[in-house]
Formats: C-alpha cells, structure tokens, sequence
C-alpha cells in the first residue's frame, strides 16, 4: 500500500505543498518504538513519554545545527529603529535589507553600542531608591504612534472596527490624541440581531512590572460627556489581564456575544480595604476632573495592566462618531519606597547610549567612492580599513534585555528581513523530521535512552550508539547542504580569474 493518501486534487489545492519532504515526531515515536522497543530488541522496554522527551530534544539539537532554516519574518522598518525578536526565536542566521528589485543586502551586526539598563542616580551619584516611583511609561499621551495620533508603545489597544470601503471607511469607534489627551468616540450599530442600539467597549492598556511592590496608587484625570441616547462612562484601574480583544458591548445577544471590557470585574485586583481597583468617570458635563485610588495591593504578582476603558451605554441608534470620553495623566507609583534598582526617569525601555546611538548618522550613511583622502591616505592603498565598518548597507545589534532587535539610522522606512533558527517545537506543525535525518533522530533517541539507563547490558550498547548517531548526524548534514555538482560547478568557473594584487 502506497504512503500517498491524498488525490492530486487535494494536493496541489491544498496548504502543505512539499510537505511529503518531512516526517512528523509523533511518527518519529512511533516507528522508533516499532523498530527499537520491545522484546528481543535493544530496548525492552521504555515509556513512550520518555521517547517523546529524548524526540523533542532532539528535534531541538537539530534544529540549531544540522536542519536548514527555514523561518523569517519582514517588516518595514518604523522610524523607532527596533524590531521585536520573533515569539519562537532562538538565534538569527541573517538580517537584510531589500531593495525595490527584491534583492537582499546584508546586515552587520555592531557590538560597539548597546542599550544598557539605565540606573536611577541621587545627585550625589548614589542609587536611588524613591518612593512614589512612576510605573507608568508615557501617561501623559505626550508620545503617539509615529504617522497616527494613537498611544505609542507601550500602550496597547483593540482593533477598531469599521464599515464600508476604499475612501468610505467609517469607523464604529475611535482613538484620537489631541494636545496630549486620548480622546474616545462612539457611534451605535444595529447588528448580530439586537436593534435597540448597542456600541463598542474601547479599551488602551499597558503591561508594569510590579516584581518589587506590595502596594501601589493609581490616579488620572478623566471625562465623561453623554450623547442624546447614552450614558458615557470611563473607567481607568489596574487587572492581571489586558483589555478584551472583543469590544462588543450587546443589549441583547442573539447572533453573537459581548465582549468583557463594558463589566466591572475586569478590573480583578482590589485594594487594602477590599474595593475594587478602578477609578470610573460617568455622565459627567465634559469637565476634566482627576480622582486617585490608594494602596492597590499587587504583593502576589509580578506584572499587571494598567487598563483604560470607555462606552458608551445606548439606549437608542446614534450613527454619528461622537468625542465623548477622554483620559490623560494616567500614573501608577510605588506606595512604599522601592528596593530595587530602577531605571533613570524616561529611560526605562531606551538608555542615553541608545538614544545618542540612532539620533546621530552612522558611518554606514557615508556613500564614498574610496577615491579620496578618507579611504586612500596613501596612493592606491587603503591600509587600516576596518571590513566591519567598511560597508554602506548598515548594522544593528540584538537587545537581549528587552528582546528586541536595534538598527542603524539609514536602515529607517526600508524593508526588513530577519532569517532565524528557532528550536521547531513552537506548534504541532512544525515538530517535524527532514526525511535525510530521519535515520539520524532514531540514533539520537536510542542513546540518549541508553546512556541514561542504568541497565548494564544498556550502558554497554550506549559507546556503540554514541558512534552511530555522531556519524548519521554528519551524513544527515552533508545532505541537508544540498550540494548540486552543477551549481558548484558553475560558481567554481568564476574563481580561476586572476587575482590582482
């Protein structure tokens, strides 16, 4: 029976094209289990979950050294310089730019700058250790979204929902940061079967590390105007989850469901008396008024979110995008002094080095045409070139801390690719097995089994496997290096040029 099972059809119009190149580890485990456990061979017996152990780790040991990768992502540099590492990433094999014919130039990695943590200092030069310390990064609104007037990173929000289409977009809620205030509007729909009205439950919220705090205090200043058929209502408080993607806040739910972000509950941290940790603005005449909330108590956890949320509660069909609520100066501080160090004011996620570093242009800008006195300061040399720096396309460096990746000022607006290993254990459909090292992850398995047994007869067949898998490991490798004679035929050509001197 063949090991096809598929139509042409199914194939060709499905999603796994070359997939036929691969096995999965569950049948990795299976077949090893088949071949290799039971009686009368190497193994009498052993636990399919220590098969399945010994399989990941060495899908893991492949995946660094031996299996090509396969895994990239690309991005459109912002003028911010950074670009998150991958959720799966492990290390980078590559980092290019493209140009507009799709070619890739290079990257250099630069280990002359880095991003430091950045220490809080007295004026004296000592440590500080403050109390009513700012936890909050840009609550005043103060910083948007390059190009947008949405909160910047950290600050995070749901996606918007709108209508229509092309130059008939309308949106069914919005943020919009006029003069450092986040402004939210509202507007009723009549869908998912409920025709009495209902709207969105907006929400903007931003991850602080609370590690080193017992308590702490939380203020803003808020409003909350009312439209012709609605209540509006601001809410600002701390949770151990951020906002709900799903925004819908329904009257009644017959086709679909309502979200969380519109009940109280959200808000799962309380304070030292017991109340709920949230500050609320309702049906207010649209004046700015500023309320604190005191000692939130976050002893049994590490991070939380600082969450705003904003609605409106209709009781009729508006269709006008209506300004209603609005926050700012949103602050969440250390009710005790902190004692731990602490990142210098406004320099919690970006150090000085950090900032000096993309503010200036770097040498990569400098287009030369090595025919003057800054690449030739002698006739026809070019002694005490450094090759590293001696290159137009640019650099970047790897912020381990923060996991992100930094790139040099010429870099901004292009388009970025990052080529990088990851350890193939991130989903159930990439935990898979090259067929050219099949033979190689059974080797695998079987020492690592026998050499952590500790059966006699198994510590003596584990030198022999030990051998076994070091050489299906190196032809599992020469396979995987796809060598053609043809290809390295044809690049060999090119190296009997003469080599001037």
């Amino acid at each position: 029976m063949g090991l096809l099972s598929t139509t042409n059809k199914d194939y060709y119009q499905g999603n796994n094209l070359g997939n036929y190149q691969f096995t999965s580890l569950d049948d990795i485990i299976t077949q090893f289990q088949i071949a290799y456990v039971g009686e009368g061979k190497i193994i009498q017996k052993v636990k399919r979950a220590d098969i399945a152990f010994h399989a990941q780790r060495g899908l893991q040991e492949f995946s660094f050294d031996t299996f090509k990768s396969c895994k990239s992502q690309q991005i459109d540099l912002p003028p911010t310089l950074v670009m998150p590492l991958p959720h799966d990433y492990v290390n980078y094999t590559k980092l290019s730019w493209v140009d507009s014919a799709g070619i890739k130039h290079p990257l250099y990695h630069t280990s002359n700058t880095s991003n430091p943590f950045q220490i809080m200092q007295e004026d004296t030069g000592e440590y500080s250790f403050p109390e009513d310390l700012e936890l909050v990064i840009n609550g005043d609104f103060s910083d948007a979204t390059l190009g947008q007037a949405k909160p910047a990173p950290p600050w995070y929000i749901n996606n918007i929902p709108k209508t229509g289409g092309g130059f008939n977009v309308v949106s069914y809620a919005d943020y919009n940061i006029v003069s450092g205030i986040l402004e939210f509007s509202h507007r009723t729909r009549t869908s998912h079967g409920d025709p009495s009205g209902w709207g969105h439950a907006m929400a903007c919220w931003q991850q602080i590390d609370v590690s080193d705090q017992d308590y702490v205090d939380i203020s803003a200043t808020g409003t909350a105007a009312d439209m012709t058929n609605g209540a509006g209502v601001l809410r600002v408080g701390l949770s151990t989850n951020p906002g709900d993607l799903n925004t819908r806040n329904l009257n009644s739910q017959t086709s679909a469901s309502s979200g969380t972000n519109h009940l109280p509950g959200i808000f799962d941290l309380v304070d030292h008396n017991g109340n709920s940790s949230y500050l609320e603005w309702r049906s207010s005449d649209g004046t700015a008024v500023s309320k604190e909330l005191l000692k939130i108590d976050v002893t049994a956890h590490n991070t939380v979110y600082v969450l705003t949320v904003s609605y409106q509660e209709f009781t009729g069909v508006n269709s006008t995008l209506t300004q209603t609520n609005s926050v700012d100066n949103i602050s969440v501080t250390n009710s005790y002094a902190s004692t731990k160090l602490q990142p210098a004011i406004g320099h919690a996620a970006n150090s000085s080095t950090w900032n000096s570093y993309k503010a200036v242009t770097p040498s990569e800008n400098d287009n030369d045409d090595y025919e003057d006195d800054t690449y030739w300061p002698a006739q026809g040399q070019r002694y005490g070139l450094d090759p590293q720096h001696s290159q137009v396309n640019g650099s970047f460096y790897v912020d381990c801390r923060l996991g992100k990746i930094h790139f040099s000022s010429n870099i901004s607006g292009k388009t970025v690719i990052l080529d990088y290993i990851s350890d193939s254990l991130g989903t159930d459909e990439e935990m898979q097995v090259h067929k050219f090292a099949e033979e190689a992850m059974y080797k695998y398995i079987a020492y690592a089994i026998l050499s952590t047994s500790s059966q006699p007869i198994h510590q003596q067949l584990a030198p022999r496997f030990k051998k076994e898998r070091f050489a299906e490991t190196r032809k599992a490798k020469l396979r995987l290096s796809n060598i053609k004679l043809e290809e390295l035929t044809q690049i060999l050509r090119g190296k009997s040029k003469q080599i001037k001197h």
